[in-house]
């Protein structure tokens, strides 16, 4: 009774409840916020283009740069600040997304004169989205650790369909206990964040994985030509094969032939998606990997001198399911 005197009786009990509800989504909504400081996103091609704008949709305000900027164009229009350098984009940002073509590129971003390792704060975490040589992963780690910040390697998988739609595959290698502060900004460009361990590893199940799906993509690309040289109806062939034990992401979900498919490369005369020379880039990275480690890959070493083929003849450019073409093309194979 005393305490209902005290708050003016029912109504006041009432009004100091929702004076205290009020309070407490107010501090929910103040922890929310005070997480979406400004993210720094470098490389803004097929992939970083809507990896960050997927960034931007989740309410963190991004930080770009690309070596190319009328890349960073359409960002300025999205409300992002451009820079003039990797290095700026670490003096203003604390939190940073990598997402490159290559080994000497990752290198030249991070330890270059304008890279971010000259103007990286100490406890800044680095993630590194890039697909790339495990070993250059870890030479970078170590760079980044003497400067005082985190460094994690976090390749992806699913290609330009799933980053748009924001159900990437990031596997993450680096400190266990940094993989939380990674996740929540990953999440919100992927379905899927796996945890893998060390740094390097991230790269390692990248590496492995896209050797399989270039052996799948071949296998599917011979058995589809095949099919059709037999008299069968592609798209026929297709269903019995994602409805057999051939079934595979190559067939069922980036089938190569023309006209099976609609919304993938195949459909668009082989443009955009994956392209040709970043999976003979992978490929070259596993072959690495599989002599250092000595480790037999006939199959990996056969696709990867198929993809190597297919840049010398006019694929460099073209999506890797072109290696159906390829083959049509290419009787004497």
């Amino acid at each position: 009774m005393a305490a209902a005197v005290v708050l003016g009786g029912p109504a006041g009990w009432w009004r100091w409840h929702r004076r205290v509800r009020a309070a407490s989504a107010a501090m929910v909504c103040s922890r929310a916020m005070a997480s979406k400081t400004p993210v720094g996103f470098i490389g803004l091609g097929n992939m970083g283009n809507p990896m960050a704008k997927n960034l931007i949709k989740h309410g963190y305000p991004v930080i770009a740069y690309d070596v190319f900027p009328e890349a960073c164009k359409e960002f300025q229009d999205l409300g992002a600040q451009v820079t003039d350098s990797p290095a700026d984009v670490a003096e203003r940002a604390d939190r940073i997304i990598t997402m490159l073509p290559s080994s000497p590129n990752a290198i030249e971003v991070y330890t270059g004169a304008n890279g971010i390792l000259k103007k990286v704060k100490k406890g800044s975490l680095l993630i590194d989205s890039s697909t790339i040589d495990p070993s250059v992963s870890k030479e970078l780690a170590k760079a980044v650790e003497k400067m005082g910040a985190v460094f994690m390697d976090a390749p992806v998988s699913g290609g330009v369909g799933a980053a748009r739609a924001g159900n990437l595959t990031f596997m993450v290698g680096g400190v266990e206990q940094e993989f939380d502060a990674a996740k929540e900004l990953l999440i919100c460009m992927g379905s899927n964040v796996v945890y893998c361990g060390e740094v390097g590893t991230g790269q390692a199940a990248k590496i492995c994985n896209n050797m399989l799906l270039a052996i799948s993509m071949i296998g599917t690309a011979e058995t589809m030509n095949l099919g059709i040289r037999l008299g069968l109806d592609p798209k026929l062939l297709a269903k019995i094969l994602n409805m057999s034990s051939g079934r595979c992401w190559s067939s069922d979900t980036y089938n190569p032939v023309p006209g099976v498919m609609e919304g993938v490369p195949s459909a668009n005369n082989y443009q955009g998606g994956f392209g040709t020379t970043l999976m003979a880039k992978d490929l070259g990275l596993a072959q690495i990997s599989a002599t250092n480690t000595k480790t037999p890959v006939p199959l990996g070493s056969q696709a990867h001198q198929i993809y190597r083929m297919m840049c010398a003849k006019g694929y460099a450019l073209k999506d890797f399911s072109a290696v159906f073409q390829f083959l049509r093309e290419e009787e004497s194979l």
